[in-house]
């Protein structure tokens, strides 16, 4: 085996199979599913970062040199003539957004933001955001956000688009409204599919059925294969928090929601999930200094050729090597955490094992 990296080599041992059985997984409702109400928006604005260091806009652009003047005029500091902005360089037109998560948000959170230049500014480095007023997205919603703070390049090579750290403060509550007599729960994409939407519709009928105040009530009903209708039972329709709590908590177990084999990578985030029994036949890949080989049975140490133990190395191995199905991928994830591998070093190492056929599983990359 070929090590381009001693201390972060990874051997892997892939024998067939793993013949122990699946150990049932059980999550919450609320981890596959959301409530229709439940969605994530944006608010924007436009703003103003001042105090560059001879990177802002030209004074000559009157898009940036109007709200700039504006704001002079509000300080008690008029410009009779915008030509007396022509030689300014330390300040740019930006583009405020804001994601509201789900759950919306109250009066007074702090929320980041994301800044853009809209001129000829070639860099935001340095800046800092003026008090920026944040609508909705439709035209003439009303501001709910002020935002404000010092600018943060995250990538030195587009120091045009930066983040304000906890620089939005809400100032009008953005909240779903609560239900009152019925909610549609929403199966999350990754999730989809008509086996499971019944299957959650049953959990949470056979979880109330089992309570004193069901009566024999049926409150869930599976509508097609991302949707399901819940009845608020009427009894719990005047406190209806309490009730919405307890079917988002309700257990389901996975694999009886027959999930097609699928991984998802998130190359923002640098996560990875997945859904099914994704496995992973034998493979040999390398990137960056990353070494995966695969055998299939796990080799049998000898006088002449021992089996080296690393710090840096874990074997995976099953105890049926003439089954064909590979191991788990959760097994790789799990060496991937005990060796410290990146996120971006993960998804790098899965491509390769997809592009060559051996990741038994839709592969989603976003």
């Amino acid at each position: 085996m070929t090590r381009s990296r001693p201390l972060l080599t990874l051997a892997i041992l892939l024998a067939a199979c793993w013949t122990g059985s699946l150990r049932a997984q059980t999550v919450a409702v609320q981890e596959l599913a959301r409530l229709s109400t439940d969605s994530r928006y944006s608010l924007r604005g436009m703003g103003l970062v001042i105090g560059l260091p001879g990177t802002g806009d030209s004074g000559k652009e009157p898009a940036m040199a109007r709200p700039l003047a504006k704001i002079l005029e509000a300080s008690g500091n008029p410009v009779p003539d915008l030509e007396e902005l022509a030689k300014t360089r330390s300040v740019a037109l930006v583009m405020v957004t804001c994601e509201i998560p789900r759950g919306g948000a109250q009066v007074n959170d702090s929320l980041d933001v994301t800044v853009s230049t809209l001129g000829t500014s070639q860099s935001l480095l340095g800046g800092q955001l003026f008090m920026t007023p944040m609508q909705g997205p439709l035209q003439g919603s009303p501001v709910f956000a002020w935002a404000d703070g010092p600018i943060a390049v995250l990538d030195p090579g587009t120091p045009t688009t930066a983040r304000v750290s906890g620089g939005a403060k809400i100032a009008r509550a953005l909240v779903p409204p609560t239900p009152k007599s019925h909610f549609t729960l929403v199966v999350e994409g990754q999730y989809r599919g008509f086996g499971s939407t019944s299957q959650i519709a049953t959990a949470i009928n056979d979880e109330y059925f089992a309570t004193p105040a069901a009566e024999g009530m049926r409150i869930a009903k599976a509508l097609d294969d991302r949707t399901i209708a819940v009845d608020i039972p009427q009894g719990e329709q005047a406190d209806p928090a309490p009730f919405i709590a307890g079917i988002m908590s309700t257990p389901i177990a996975v694999e009886l929601l027959r999930l097609p084999a699928q991984v998802i990578c998130d190359v923002r985030r640098g996560t990875i999930s997945f859904t099914g029994d994704v496995r992973v036949s034998p493979v040999a890949v390398s990137s960056n200094g990353i070494s995966i080989v695969s055998t299939m049975p796990a080799p049998v140490p000898t006088p002449a050729d021992p089996l080296v133990r690393q710090t840096s190395w874990m074997g995976l191995s099953t105890e049926d090597p003439a089954s064909p199905r590979g191991t788990r991928l959760q097994e790789l994830l799990a060496a991937f955490d005990q060796l410290n591998v990146p996120p971006d070093e993960r998804i790098a190492i899965i491509e390769q094992i997809h592009a060559q056929g051996q990741l038994h599983a839709r592969l989603i990359i976003k």
